[in-house]
């Protein structure tokens, strides 16, 4: 899976829960909405006051190091 900024954050959480940590880190605490998890990242990062760009990177990071 190859995450980016229009990737859904629910759709990324069920292929990977392991990257909520991901969101937790930029003040999303709010995992659990439905609006939430049918947002995409970059929208997301731009209410949050985030990085897309960042986050992308950490999630996209995780995933590699994860399928070695």
């Amino acid at each position: 899976m190859k995450v980016t900024k229009e990737s859904i954050i629910g759709d990324v959480l069920d292929a990977e829960p392991e990257t909520a940590k991901f969101f937790f880190e930029m003040g999303m605490h709010c995992l659990g909405c439905p609006s939430a998890r049918g947002e995409s990242i970059a929208d997301a990062c731009t209410v949050h006051g985030t990085d897309a760009d960042d986050l992308i990177a950490k999630i996209n990071e995780y995933i590699e190091a994860k399928a070695k």
